[in-house]
């Protein structure tokens, strides 16, 4: 519902009802990421020649890590004292339907899932982890994009009061005043960056040095984090008493981690295609210390 200078958003999180299971819209756009994502790695492992056999097991591995990592980081970054000062709160731990799930968690565990998926997969198949990760960044600056669309369609994790002419009242929570939307503001964010980084990869990939999309997706992604964390509301109780909330201290050190790549990045001057081993092609055979026969 609209106002003049408001909007009353009071959508049903849930799409519909089969018996007690309700599929939610945030399920269905979480999922849709996923899905995105295996399309964009079909391109990108077509386009330079790198075997499709691997995409199930990378699927396997992004959905594990981001599930396990989003999860853990949301209860050790802002609930430790209730997920682990009690039983009850342990176990609520492996109830995904209860709680929240961080990004910063995710990102973390999706860092130590690639690094293994490189150390398993990649010296035989032509790539490693800045290539990886590389790709990785697109297809996550989509997921992101649509997750945030699943938390407005949630009504949470929203900003602080606002008198623009945008402001939700999320009356779904009890809010009674205009609110930052500030999921739209991050899916925007996310959205135009993904953009960027496959118009990047598109046209302008032999002039990019490996690891150039990862660095900026990291300063991009939380740079706009950390900004949008001035207007949004603190997730948990302790973040009102802290000058910088606990997401803006977690994109810290990963902005810094987009600077540091960034300049490695340009330094080796690495191209930023996969190589693949060539089918049919034989290795040269290594000299030998006998004679040639006599003509």
């Amino acid at each position: 519902m609209f106002d003049l200078l408001v909007i009353h958003w009071n959508v049903n999180p849930v799409i519909f009802h089969i018996g007690s299971f309700g599929l939610r819209w945030y399920t269905l756009l979480f999922l849709s990421g996923f899905i995105l994502g295996w399309y964009l790695f079909k391109w990108f492992f077509t386009r330079e020649k790198v075997s499709t056999e691997l995409m199930d097991q990378l699927l396997f591995t992004l959905f594990l890590c981001t599930i396990i990592g989003a999860r853990l980081g949301h209860c050790i970054f802002y609930q430790p004292d209730y997920y682990f000062g009690s039983w009850k709160g342990f176990l609520e731990i492996f109830m995904m339907w209860k709680g929240g799930l961080a990004s910063h968690g995710g990102a973390i565990a999706l860092l130590i899932g690639m690094l293994w998926f490189t150390k398993r997969y990649g010296k035989q198949n032509g790539f490693d982890f800045f290539w990886i990760m590389d790709r990785l960044c697109i297809a996550v600056a989509f997921a992101g994009c649509l997750i945030r669309i699943g938390n407005l369609f949630n009504s949470e994790i929203y900003g602080n009061v606002t008198s623009l002419p945008w402001g939700f009242i999320f009356t779904l929570r009890g809010e009674t005043e205009p609110k930052h939307p500030t999921q739209i503001y991050e899916a925007l964010s996310y959205l135009i960056l993904g953009l960027i980084l496959l118009w990047f990869y598109w046209k302008r990939i032999d002039k990019t040095p490996r690891g150039f999309y990862f660095g900026w997706f990291l300063i991009g992604c939380f740079g706009m984090r950390f900004l949008i964390e001035f207007v949004k509301e603190p997730q948990v109780e302790f973040e009102s008493a802290m000058t910088l909330d606990m997401g803006q201290w977690l994109s810290v050190p990963f902005i810094i981690a987009g600077i540091v790549i960034l300049i490695i990045a340009y330094k080796r001057k690495a191209s930023s295609w996969a190589n693949p081993p060539q089918p049919g092609k034989r290795p040269k055979a290594a000299p030998t210390n006998y004679a040639k026969p006599l003509k």
